[in-house]
């Protein structure tokens, strides 16, 4: 049973608490009788992620109203990983994810909140809000703000991702501005299938969000009539004491797997899907990815993986539809938040198959949405996403130059010192190095600006934006910081990368290696305090999902409610 009820809000322990909520305009009948609900909000005035998060969050606490519930709507801190594009501060955005967390966990403990339904759209913060689910174990849901639409640029189906392009391609000053009046139209999340809408959409996986809902576009009304809807689901989870130890198996986080590897989403799923494991003391790893890689192949054509947006999936069923592709890789005996089995759910849903979302048997490309990559350069894992991969660059052997940091890299570029047959290595940007794991933008875009993203790789242990493509090895593991591999890369040392093969090596002999680590000197945390010394301090590896988790995987926090 949840916590609500007469122990806590009623009789004479409960006066100072209850006068608190009547002096914020709480009746005490709804204090004292309703379920209380928190309604973590994301709203941001900086962002089109955000922006239009106060109607939905309007509609969400009506559902919650209507449904018998007290609705207690908080703010929680939201970015926009395009604004730091370019400057050493991109390396908080990684951080928020926990800062996310922890916002939500600390003031639902201390309000009491018997559920919570949160509202997010964007990349870290949304798996911020399905991480501090798992963390609190109370009935929980999310809500997401959906996508922008695609903007028109000459005639032509533009997204953010083009401005980013377009700004090292030569472009003039009066030639940005014209694109950018154009290039994003609407609120929502950027309309490609980066993190924020891979988060979106594996949150109905995740059974966090209401199924068929979660790539709902910003702009059209059944957002607000669904967020409604998952306002008074949300009091009748509370009311079933419907938790995600309950909703999140093993096998929950594999079908999200199998889902991702589907999609080609983000790389940045892989760190969210390992943190959700953690959380709830499932044994999630690296190898499950490795299994799945082998297994399912891209069957989603959305950008970059092809031609189409969000909104254009969307309109062929979204998830539901993609899951139905998948039903026969799927464990279907695993519940959804609406008290059915995946497997009942599916036999509603029907989905066709088209150049945008094909069958398991005729995939869009013979390689997984995501490959994981071993070697002496990698031993605890790296990532590509290989359907961004040019198939010149599946196979490919180059020569190092090293880089501490994307400005350095991205300065090289453009003064025209990176040339075919390079490989650009970025590294001391992994979790403890950066620290934060930042987030390449400027290197990688350059790359593909100049045309070089089909003659040069990059290897880092940092992560990538899910709108990135080219040869781009991420999450190398171990990282600089600590001593793996990659600090000990020369300039002009070979690399060779075989995607389908799984492998990226450093072809440098492991008696030269050895030497090498002789005269390697750890450096100093770059910094020293804040939060970001405190994220170094006390995040896990990039192999287990980079969080702030210091305890062991089967810890007890003792939230649970019982």
């Amino acid at each position: 049973m949840s916590k609500y009820g007469p122990e806590f809000w009623n009789g004479e322990s409960g006066a100072h608490r209850r006068v608190m909520m009547k002096a914020a305009g709480y009746g005490d009948l709804d204090i004292r009788t309703k379920p209380h609900i928190g309604v973590p909000n994301s709203f941001q005035e900086g962002s089109p992620g955000t922006a239009h998060l106060r109607q939905i969050a309007e509609a969400v606490k009506q559902g919650i109203w209507a449904a018998g519930g007290i609705p207690v709507e908080f703010g929680i801190p939201a970015t926009c990983g395009n604004i730091p594009n370019g400057v050493e501060e991109m390396k908080y955005e990684q951080v928020l994810r926990d800062i996310v967390c922890m916002s939500v966990e600390a003031v639902s403990k201390v309000h009491q909140f018997d559920g919570i339904c949160m509202i997010a759209s964007c990349d870290n913060i949304i798996a911020g809000c399905y991480q501090a689910a798992a963390r609190l174990d109370i009935p929980a849901m999310v809500v997401t703000g959906g996508c922008m639409s695609a903007g028109n640029y000459c005639g032509q189906q533009v997204v953010e991702a083009d401005v980013d392009v377009a700004r090292f391609s030569g472009k003039s000053n009066e030639e940005l501005m014209e694109l950018e009046e154009c290039v994003c139209p609407t609120c929502g999340a950027c309309p490609s299938m980066g993190t924020a809408n891979t988060m979106q959409l594996m949150g109905e996986i995740f059974n966090l969000v209401l199924p068929g809902t979660s790539c709902i576009p910003a702009v059209d009304s059944l957002k607000i009539r669904k967020a409604r809807e998952a306002g008074m689901h949300m009091v009748e989870m509370v009311k079933q004491n419907m938790r995600p130890s309950q909703l999140i198996t093993r096998e929950t986080l594999l079908n999200a797997i199998i889902f991702d590897m589907a999609i080609a989403g983000s790389t940045n799923a892989l760190l969210h899907i390992l943190a959700m494991g953690y959380e709830l003391g499932i044994d999630i790893s690296m190898e499950d990815f490795e299994k799945y890689a082998k297994e399912i192949r891209c069957i989603v054509g959305v950008i970059p993986s092809g031609p189409y947006t969000i909104n254009d999936l969307y309109h062929a069923g979204g998830a539901l539809a993609v899951m139905k592709m998948l039903e026969s890789k799927l464990f279907l005996d695993v519940p959804t938040m609406t008290g059915t089995t995946w497997g009942e759910l599916l036999k509603h849903v029907h989905a066709k198959s088209s150049d945008l979302l094909r069958s398991l048997d005729n995939p869009l490309y013979d390689l997984p949405g995501l490959q994981i990559l071993r070697g002496n350069l990698a031993p605890n894992g790296a990532i590509i996403r290989p359907t961004g991969v040019p198939e010149e660059m599946r196979v490919f052997r180059g020569k190092a130059k090293c880089f501490d940091n994307d400005t350095k890299a991205y300065n090289a570029i453009v003064a025209g010192e990176i040339v075919p047959g390079d490989v650009i290595v970025m590294r001391y940007e992994g979790c403890k190095g950066a620290p934060g794991m930042k987030e390449l933008m400027l290197s990688n875009d350059a790359l593909v600006a100049r045309g070089l993203h089909k003659s040069v790789g990059l290897v880092t242990d940092a992560r990538f934006s899910g709108f990135s493509h080219g040869a781009l090895v991420g999450h190398v593991s171990p990282e600089a910081y600590d001593g793996g591999v990659i600090a000990l890369i020369e300039n002009g040392d070979e690399i060779e990368m075989d995607i389908a093969g799984g492998t990226v090596n450093l072809l440098v002999s492991d008696e030269i290696l050895a030497e090498r680590r002789k005269s390697w000197v750890r450096p100093p945390l770059k910094q020293q305090k804040g939060v970001l010394n405190i994220y170094a301090q006390n995040c896990r590896p990039a192999e287990e999902g980079g969080a702030m988790q210091p305890w062991a995987l089967d810890a007890d926090y003792g939230y649970h409610h019982e």
